[in-house]
C-alpha cells in the first residue's frame, strides 16, 4: 500500500508543500519514523521532531508556524491529529480486507455465506448458520448450529459462538473470546453435591458492539443475554447469565458482572469492578476501579467507588487519602496518650 503525499493531500483536503510525488507506504510516530514512512504532529511538545525526523511526509495544523525548513513533505490540514486517526482507520481497513474462503475449513450445506465474506482456514460454521455481507470470519473460529451473524462483522481468530446466539450488524469480536457458554447454574443437593441447571437461553449481541480478546459473555438460563447497541467491552471481562448491558456502556478488563444485573446505558465501569447478581445499575453511572458493587444504584449519572461498595466517587477518594495519613496519625494519637498520661502522673 503506497501512496504520495499529492494523493494523501487529496483524500485529506490538505495543502502540500514539498514534493507532491514523494512517496509513502507505512505510518509511523514522528520521533520514530524512517524514509517512507507517514507520521504527524498535533501535540507541541513534539515539535522539535518535525525538523529532525526522517519520515517523507508529516501531517500538520494550517497553524503550525515553521521556526526552519523541515526534510519532510508537509500537509497543511485543519486538525492533524483527526487526519492521522482518518489515515490509521482506513490504513486499517484494507490491511484487514480479506475475502474468499480459505481451506481447510468446514462450512455446513445448510450455513449461509452472505457476499464479499471471508472464512479462514480451520474455521468451523454449524448447520444453519447465517452470516451476513461482508463478515470475516478468521482461523479457528467455532460457529455452533442456528447462529445469525449480521453485516460487516469481524471474528478474529479463536472466537467461539455457541448455538443460538445472535449477533447484530458492524460487530468486532477479538480472539479468544467466548459467546454463549453455560451460565453458572447449580443447585445444591442434600449430600452436599451440585446438580447442574440446564442453561437453554442464548445472548444477543446488537449493533456497533466492540468486544475484546479472552472475555466471556455467558448464555442465559432461559432468554437471553443481552448486550446492547454500540457497548465497548475490554478484555478479560466475565458477563454472567441474563446480564443486560446497556447501549454505549464501556466496562474496561478485568470487570466480573454477576447473574441478571441490568446496566444501564452510558455507563463507564472501571477495571476489577466486582458486581454482585440481581441488581439494577442506573444510566450514566460512572464506578471506579476495583470497586465491589453489592447494592443498587438508583440515581442517574452519578460516580461511585469503594469496596465494599458505598460512598461516592469523591467521598472515596477523600477517605483514601485520608488512609494515607494514617501512620502519621498513629503516631500523634501515640504521642498524646503518652502526654496525658504522664500529666495524670504528674497530679
Amino acid at each position: 500500500m503506497q501512496f504520495t503525499a499529492h494523493e494523501l493531500g487529496l483524500l485529506l483536503n490538505g495543502t502540500v508543500e514539498g514534493d507532491p510525488l514523494v512517496p509513502v507506504n507505512q505510518l509511523a510516530k514522528i520521533e520514530e519514523a524512517k524514509t517512507g514512512s507517514l507520521s504527524f504532529l498535533a501535540n507541541p511538545k513534539y515539535e522539535q521532531y518535525l525538523y529532525t525526523t526522517d519520515a517523507s511526509v508529516v501531517i500538520i495544523n494550517n497553524d503550525q508556524v515553521l521556526t526552519a525548513p523541515p526534510k519532510a513533505t508537509l500537509i497543511r490540514v485543519d486538525n492533524a491529529y483527526s487526519s492521522f486517526t482518518l489515515l490509521l482507520e482506513k490504513y486499517n481497513t484494507l490491511k484487514l480486507n480479506k475475502t474468499g474462503i480459505e481451506q481447510p475449513c468446514y462450512i455446513h450445506p445448510s450455513a449461509q455465506i452472505g457476499q464479499n465474506g471471508y472464512v479462514g482456514a480451520f474455521a468451523y460454521i454449524g448447520p444453519n448458520a447465517k452470516l451476513g455481507n461482508n463478515t470475516k470470519i478468521y482461523p479457528h473460529t467455532y460457529i455452533a448450529d442456528n447462529v445469525i451473524i449480521g453485516n460487516d462483522v469481524t471474528l478474529f481468530p479463536g472466537v467461539k459462538v455457541y448455538f443460538d446466539c445472535k449477533i447484530g450488524n458492524n460487530v468486532i469480536i477479538h480472539s479468544g473470546t467466548i459467546i454463549g457458554s453455560d451460565g453458572f447454574g447449580f443447585a445444591p443437593a442434600a449430600d452436599g453435591t451440585y446438580t447442574k441447571i440446564s442453561q437453554i437461553g442464548n445472548v444477543i449481541i446488537e449493533d456497533d458492539v466492540e468486544i475484546g480478546a479472552n472475555t466471556t459473555v455467558d448464555r442465559a438460563t432461559l432468554g437471553s443475554t443481552i448486550i446492547h447497541k454500540g457497548a465497548k467491552l475490554d478484555n478479560l471481562l466475565q458477563i454472567a447469565h441474563n446480564v443486560e448491558i446497556g447501549g454505549n456502556t464501556v466496562i474496561a478488563a478485568q470487570t466480573g458482572i454477576s447473574g441478571s444485573t441490568k446496566i444501564g446505558d452510558n455507563c463507564v465501569i472501571g477495571g476489577q469492578v466486582g458486581i454482585v447478581g440481581h441488581l439494577n445499575i442506573a444510566r450514566g453511572s460512572q464506578i471506579m476501579a476495583k470497586s465491589g458493587v453489592n447494592k443498587n444504584i438508583a440515581e442517574e449519572y452519578k460516580k461511585w467507588g469503594g469496596t465494599p461498595f458505598f460512598t461516592s466517587y469523591m467521598e472515596n477518594l477523600r477517605r483514601e487519602a485520608s488512609a494515607a495519613h494514617l501512620p502519621e496519625l498513629e503516631k500523634r494519637v501515640t504521642e498524646l496518650e503518652k502526654i496525658i498520661s504522664e500529666s495524670k502522673k504528674s497530679h
